[in-house]
């Protein structure tokens, strides 16, 4: 049986821009721009009125801005996952996507295949951050704990495999490459990842990622 296509919520203020990208993922099969939006104010409503699967919203928007609407979206539809699309790369916005919950971001010039598979994934529950953005991520957390190692030993609800396949993730490698990495298969990968994810509360790798590295909860000598 034929699976329903992803129901998508283009929102982008250039015209030409939100042709073309419209056409293109026509294209592709299972994946459907059911509603478009020039501005933030109007996909918000559209994201609260509409049965959707995934907001690709630009972060240049007119009005309240991109950063804002993913926000608002996020409050109203805490599941309904929001990919960013921006024009350029700048480290300020990674921690501003985090904080507004989005789950990933491509940049404009990005190749239509590439987006396409960020799409599925963002749509089917992972997150996507380029290496740029997986590196400012690592980095600005891999320091920032505070915790003496004692009281991060009695706190730390990871083992010390999850801890090293955490690090992994932190690094930006997928289950593939990590399976590679520690000689064990991706299917224990995901058992492990799945498992990292119920004991620190979070929905999706870059937030267990953020959340572990900022608590301290990976031990310094996978870090290296």
């Amino acid at each position: 049986m034929k699976s329903s296509p992803l129901r998508i919520l283009l929102v982008e203020d250039d015209e030409l821009f939100r042709l073309g990208l419209t056409t293109r993922l026509q294209q592709e099969e299972g994946l459907d721009v059911t509603a478009e939006a020039e501005d933030g104010e109007t996909a918000i409503e559209i994201a609260c009125d509409r049965l959707l699967d995934l907001v690709l919203l630009d972060i240049g928007l007119p009005g309240i801005g991109g950063i804002e609407a993913c926000r608002q979206i996020k409050q109203q539809q805490p599941n309904l996952p929001v990919l960013a699309l921006t024009s350029h790369f700048q480290k300020p916005l990674i921690a501003r996507l985090i904080e507004a919950k989005a789950q990933g971001y491509c940049l404009k010039g990005i190749a239509a295949e590439s987006l396409v598979l960020a799409i599925r994934s963002v749509a089917a529950g992972a997150s996507w951050w380029d290496s740029a953005a997986t590196q400012e991520i690592y980095a600005a957390f891999q320091t920032d704990s505070s915790t003496p190692a004692s009281e991060q030993a009695l706190e730390n609800p990871l083992t010390r495999r999850e801890q090293e396949i955490l690090a992994l993730v932190a690094k930006g490698q997928s289950n593939q490459e990590i399976a590679k990495i520690l000689y064990i298969a991706p299917g224990t990968v995901r058992v492990h990842v799945h498992t990292i994810l119920q004991k620190l509360d979070v929905r999706d790798r870059t937030q267990a990622a953020v959340l572990a590295l900022k608590k301290g909860l990976v031990a310094s000598d996978f870090l290296q």
